[in-house]
């Protein structure tokens, strides 16, 4: 029960120590500057905060017997009656404390000064702890904001080039027009016309070089082997029967044949017959066409 006493005492005088330096910290401008944590205190005063330490302990001795009362009720008295018992105490105590001003631990100024001062460093030693974990952590959301910056910048700096590559496809997409798209059709039909004419131009120059008219040929046997050729028709070249063959299968494709006359040299015909180039009509054998390379 002392030690429960004692507690009580430690307790109401550690919140009566707060409460003083509370109301310390506004008269802090007018201290004498040589005060110290271990300032000597006089004679008298400690004879007066002793006497008002007695006090107080009569006061707890007091509080103390009710304890013990209510200890007493509690163990003679019935569950419910100890319940109410317990409940008017409390309710007693608490109008009593709401009632109690506060009031200082001693009205002696060397004792309050002293007291003061020391609840003033501790709390000055604290402010100090939280300005500087608070400056940590200004330097931290600095940090923070920075990169933040940084990264915002190079979004924006993104966001730029989409933009402005975004507007030229956009105009791009605007300018091409059918009126265009028609010149360039127009463009590409003239090179592949172009490309026709040297590619039959090609093919020209190497049939008459390599398939020459068949008078050609008699000639040049007769002046190796001086032998008397007979006259020949009229025929007509290789590249005469392939632009007759391919002429009727384009423009006429439903009626593609052409008839075999005495201008067709016969030996042409079976080349092109041999090596896939003309077909034979199915009934009518002296009728050609040519193959449809095309479809």
């Amino acid at each position: 029960m002392i030690s429960y006493t004692n507690k009580m005492d430690a307790d109401e005088l550690l919140q009566q120590t707060k409460a003083l330096a509370k109301h310390m910290s506004v008269y802090q401008p007018s201290l004498a500057p040589d005060i110290t944590s271990n300032a000597v205190v006089s004679e008298s005063a400690i004879e007066e905060l002793l006497s008002e330490c007695e006090e107080k302990w009569k006061e707890l001795e007091e509080l103390q017997n009710k304890l013990t009362l209510i200890e007493t009720l509690e163990d003679t008295g019935s569950e419910f009656s100890q319940l109410m018992t317990r409940v008017k105490a409390l309710t007693s105590e608490l109008n009593q404390w709401q009632k109690k001003e506060p009031e200082l631990l001693s009205k002696n100024h060397d004792v309050l000064v002293a007291v003061g001062k020391e609840e003033l460093q501790r709390v000055n030693k604290e402010l100090e702890m939280v300005l500087s974990c608070c400056q940590a952590k200004n330097d931290k959301l600095n940090q923070d904001l920075k990169s933040e910056q940084k990264w915002l910048e190079e979004q924006e700096e993104l966001l730029k080039a989409v933009t402005d590559k975004a507007a030229e496809l956009q105009n791009e997409v605007m300018e091409f027009s059918e009126s265009r798209a028609m010149r360039e059709l127009k463009v590409k039909i003239n090179q592949v016309k172009t490309y026709q004419e040297k590619l039959l131009e090609d093919l020209g120059e190497f049939i008459e070089e390599h398939f020459p008219l068949p008078q050609q040929q008699g000639n040049a046997s007769k002046k190796k082997k001086n032998v008397p050729q007979e006259p020949t028709a009229d025929l007509i070249s290789l590249q005469e029967i392939l632009e007759l063959l391919m002429n009727k299968i384009l423009q006429t494709p439903h009626e593609p044949y052409a008839t075999i006359d005495n201008t067709f040299w016969p030996p042409y015909v079976e080349m092109l017959l041999r090596y896939g180039v003309a077909l034979r009509h199915p009934e009518d054998p002296n009728r050609i066409r040519m193959e449809a390379f095309h479809q």
